[in-house]
């Protein structure tokens, strides 16, 4: 669909926590754009928050994508029901889980949140490390950030 952005993201670590890397692919009008980076000290569920937040950011940042309808395909349950349903509790608890412990990681919910609620996003999960081209590439980006950061 031309008036469809896509997004594939990705984020892991070499140990948890370890090493780590994001990367994403957007796609839009037969262009891919592809975005990685690394933290030398981090989780596997704080770098698949930062692949997301980062994807979107360039969204955000780019206006001809902005006006798009967006979907995002993660492998991260943890990104996808974070973002769609379980923010929601969080944010009427003041940021509490339902066992009534700080939710790990607000600082990245909240950037994430922010630019979810400014686009017009779904979110899809896909099952990882299936074949699934780009969902391949991410982790293949991921991979690339962390044996940079071990320097390999």
């Amino acid at each position: 669909m031309a008036d469809e952005l896509v997004i594939y993201t990705d984020g892991g670590c070499s140990g948890n926590p370890g090493p780590g890397g994001w990367g994403c692919v957007i796609l839009c009008d037969g262009t891919e754009t592809r975005l990685s980076g690394g933290d030398a000290r981090t989780t596997n569920n704080r770098m698949e928050l930062q692949a997301a937040i980062s994807a979107l950011e360039a969204v955000a940042g780019n206006d001809d994508w902005r006006a798009k309808k967006i979907r995002v395909y993660s492998d991260s349950q943890y990104v996808k029901n974070g973002i769609t349903s379980w923010i929601n509790g969080w944010k009427k608890n003041g940021w509490r889980t339902s066992a009534k412990k700080p939710v790990l990681n607000r600082e990245l919910w909240e950037r994430l949140d922010a630019l979810y609620s400014s686009l017009d996003v779904d979110w899809e999960w896909v099952k990882g490390h299936a074949g699934i081209t780009y969902n391949e590439v991410c982790d293949g980006l991921c991979q690339e950030e962390i044996r940079k950061l071990m320097g390999d």
